[in-house]
C-alpha cells in the first residue's frame, strides 16, 4: 500500500545516514555545524483539475486538490580536516478535496492516484508524508552525501510537479577540487514517488507498473566543465542494471550582444540496452521498453538545441528535437511521476519522446518588472511533435501551455507566491489521450533560520 510505512530491514542507505547524524551531533558544539546551518519551511497549496478529451478510460476528469508542508534543515559540517554534517526533510500532504471518480487509479493502490496516495478502499488517503536523512561528509572540496537525495542532473531528474516533491535513495559524491571542474558520481537504489511515503524499486516505462519489472541499481557519473564564465560543456553517463545506459554530450553558451543576449543550449543522448534487456530472454521476462518494432530494446539517440534571445524583459526560444531509433527514450520512470532532461518536458505527461518524434519547440517569457509591475512573469510556450512511429504509421501531436506566475512583494507578504499553469495536448498516438489541464499553486517560503 502506497501509504504505509517503510520496512525496517537495514541497508547502507538507511543506516549509513544515522551514524552520520551521531558523529555530527556529538559535535555539535564545533563552530560550522550550527552556525552554518539553514532551515526553511515550505506551504504548498495546489489543485489540480485534469480532463481527458478522449479514449473511453475512466476516470475522464481528474481532480484533486491538497495542502503541503516540508520542513528542510540543512546543517553546516563540524570542524578539522574532516568535517560531517546531516541533512533532514520532512514531508506531509493533507488532503483537501477527492472522490473516488476524479482520484485516478482508484484500482491501483501500488502507483497511487493524481496526486495522493490510494488507500485499500481506492479513494484517497487522508494525509501522507515521510522524513527523509541524508548524512554527509566532507574533506577539502568533495562532498559525500548518503541518503535522501533530490538530483537534478541530465541522466536524472527529480519530480516536482505535485503536492511533494519525488525523492530518492542513494549516495553521491561531488568534488570541485579542480579548477573549472565538477566532478559527480553516485548510485541509486530506489525512490520515493511524489504521491506514495514509500520506496520502491526503479524502472523505465514498458517495464515498471504495479507488477513490473524493476531493478535497485542505478548508476551515474559526470563533468562539468567550465573553460570561461560564459561556457558550459558537460558529459554524463547513467546504467539502470538490467535495463539502460544512457550517454549524454550538452554545451550552454551566453553570448552578450550589443542589443540584449543569446544563449545556446545543446544536448545529444545516446541510449542502448544493458544486461537484461540486452537479450530476447530478459525481455520476455518484462526487462522491456516501450518503443516501435523493437520487441522492447532500448535503442534511441537524441539531438536537441534550444536557442534564446532576451531583451529589456522578453525571452524568445526556438527549439528543435529529433529522435532516432526504435525505442522512446529511457529514463527512470516507474508509472507515478518522473521528469527527464529533454527540451520537450514541460507540464503534461507526453514529453514529446517517443520512437522516431522530431519537435519544434516555440517560447515567449516576459518579466513585468520592466514595465512597471515587479513579481509578475508569464511563460506562453508551444511544441508540435511529429513521424511518431506506430502500427498506424506516422503520427503526431502538440502541446501549448500558459504560466503565470506572482510573487508578493514587500516585508508584510515576502514569501507568499502564485502560479497558474494551463496545458493543452492533443494527440493521434492512440495511448495518449487529449487532455486540458488547469493547476493552481498558492505557496509561502520562510527562513527559520
Amino acid at each position: 500500500m502506497k501509504n504505509s510505512v517503510l520496512k525496517s530491514a537495514p541497508s547502507c542507505a538507511r543506516v549509513l545516514p544515522l551514524v552520520f547524524a551521531v558523529v555530527a551531533v556529538s559535535n555539535a558544539c564545533a563552530e560550522g555545524f550550527i552556525d552554518d546551518s539553514h532551515a526553511k519551511i515550505e506551504a504548498r497549496n495546489v489543485y489540480f483539475n485534469q480532463d481527458n478529451r478522449s479514449g473511453p478510460a475512466q476516470p475522464s476528469k481528474l481532480e484533486e486538490w491538497g495542502q503541503g508542508f516540508m520542513l528542510n534543515f540543512t546543517s553546516g559540517y563540524t570542524q578539522g580536516p574532516v568535517g560531517f554534517g546531516v541533512d533532514a526533510l520532512g514531508m506531509l500532504g493533507i488532503r483537501l478535496d477527492s472522490g473516488r471518480g476524479t482520484h485516478g487509479n482508484p484500482n491501483s493502490v501500488s502507483q497511487g492516484g493524481f496526486v495522493f496516495p490510494t488507500d485499500s478502499d481506492g479513494r484517497a488517503v487522508s494525509d501522507f508524508g515521510s522524513l527523509g536523512v541524508t548524512g554527509k561528509v566532507r574533506v577539502a572540496k568533495t562532498e559525500l552525501k548518503v541518503g535522501t537525495l533530490m538530483p537534478k542532473l541530465p541522466v536524472v531528474v527529480y519530480n516536482d510537479g505535485r503536492l511533494l516533491p519525488e525523492t530518492f535513495q542513494g549516495w553521491q559524491a561531488t568534488s570541485k577540487d579542480f579548477d573549472n571542474l565538477t566532478l559527480i558520481g553516485g548510485r541509486l537504489s530506489g525512490v520515493k514517488s511524489r504521491n506514495s511515503s514509500n520506496n520502491e524499486d526503479l524502472a523505465i516505462s514498458g517495464a515498471g507498473g504495479p507488477t513490473g519489472k524493476r531493478s535497485n541499481q542505478f548508476y551515474y557519473a559526470g563533468v562539468d566543465y567550465t573553460p570561461r564564465s560564459d561556457l558550459l560543456l558537460q558529459y554524463y553517463y547513467g546504467d539502470l542494471e538490467d535495463f539502460y545506459q544512457q550517454h549524454f554530450v550538452g554545451l550552454v553558451h551566453n553570448l552578450t550582444l550589443p542589443v540584449g543576449s543569446f544563449k545556446s543550449d545543446l544536448r545529444f543522448f545516446d541510449s542502448s540496452s544493458d544486461g537484461r534487456n540486452g537479450s530476447a530472454a530478459g525481455r520476455a521476462e518484462g526487462y522491456r521498453s516501450t518503443g516501435y518494432h523493437n520487441n522492447g530494446e532500448v535503442d534511441n539517440r537524441v539531438l536537441a538545441g534550444l536557442f534564446t534571445y532576451s531583451l529589456a524583459g522578453h525571452a524568445v526560444s526556438l527549439g528543435y528535437q529529433h529522435l532516432n531509433g526504435s525505442s522512446d527514450f529511457p529514463f527512470l520512470n516507474q508509472g507515478d511521476g518522473s521528469a527527464t532532461y529533454l527540451i520537450t518536458d514541460r507540464q503534461t505527461g507526453a514529453r514529446f519522446q517517443r520512437a522516431g518524434e522530431n519537435t519544434w519547440v516555440a517560447q515567449h517569457a516576459f518579466n513585468f518588472a520592466t514595465v512597471g509591475v515587479p513579481g509578475l512573469s508569464s511563460q506562453v510556450i508551444y511544441q508540435r511533435g511529429g513521424d511518431i512511429k506506430s502500427d498506424q504509421g506516422s503520427q503526431h501531436e502538440w502541446e501549448r501551455d500558459l504560466v503565470l506566475t506572482y510573487a508578493f512583494q514587500g516585508p508584510t507578504l515576502s514569501g507568499f507566491g502564485v502560479q497558474w499553469r494551463n496545458a493543452m495536448l492533443r494527440s493521434t498516438v492512440t495511448t495518449q489521450r487529449d487532455l486540458d489541464e488547469n493547476r493552481l499553486y498558492v505557496t509561502y517560503t520562510h527562513a527559520l533560520f
